[in-house]
């Protein structure tokens, strides 16, 4: 069974923790795990470099169990909307119960493909993604699969583990000059780089200009 993006990065994270098994451990649980990953990926830190603001449409990307996606939907606010994308139903599932028992009535969750999030056309302000692009089998097929759900202007934001810094040592991750080249192939631009994080780096993409 292919593991989704979300699935491996949590599965990163506890390897880089040292962690024997797949969870979060028996005196973890998820909310501890998730607010341990907020010491260095402080959701409303990440959200102003992305340049996420109320009334915004947003796509996430991997949204998994929803660590982040809770986050953005308060951020947007009940003017805006997330559009939450994995490919794993049960995963999805969770989220949708989360955010019932939340009370967060923004987020639609979508179960894309592989290659393709299956966005609506012309739908979104920003597509989003946190430790998800470096797990792409093909991410430049994936990027060019989002173009299309973008509005003019629209721009798409990735956290990624720095090769310098991450938490799987050095060497793993996505550097700025891989982001730039596959970028540049699937029809975008790096118009942006943000170091804010103590391991991680933020990409800013926008559609490269006729």
């Amino acid at each position: 069974m292919r593991v989704s993006p979300a699935q491996a990065a949590f599965l990163l994270v506890l390897l880089a923790a040292g962690a024997t098994s797949v969870g979060c451990g028996p005196s973890e649980s998820l909310e501890d795990w998730e607010a341990r990953t907020f010491e260095k990926q402080p959701p409303e830190e990440v959200m102003d470099a992305a340049g996420i603001e109320p009334g915004m449409v947003v796509g996430e990307v991997g949204a998994g169990r929803g660590r982040f996606t809770v986050h953005l939907a308060r951020r947007v606010g009940p003017q805006g909307r997330v559009l939450a994308n994995d490919i794993d139903e049960e995963a999805l599932s969770f989220l949708r119960d989360r955010c019932a028992t939340a009370g967060i009535e923004n987020v639609k969750t979508i179960q894309g493909e592989v290659d393709d999030a299956l966005f609506p056309e012309g739908a979104l302000d920003i597509v989003f993604m946190v430790w998800t692009y470096h797990w792409f089998d093909r991410p430049v097929v994936m990027l060019r699969s989002l173009m299309p759900a973008l509005r003019p202007g629209g721009t798409v934001v990735m956290v990624e583990p720095d090769p310098d810094r991450g938490p799987g040592g050095a060497g793993h991750g996505v550097s700025i000059e891989r982001v730039r080249r596959e970028a540049a192939e699937a029809g975008f631009e790096l118009v942006r780089t943000e170091t804010i994080l103590p391991e991680d780096l933020i990409f800013v993409l926008r559609v490269e200009a006729d």
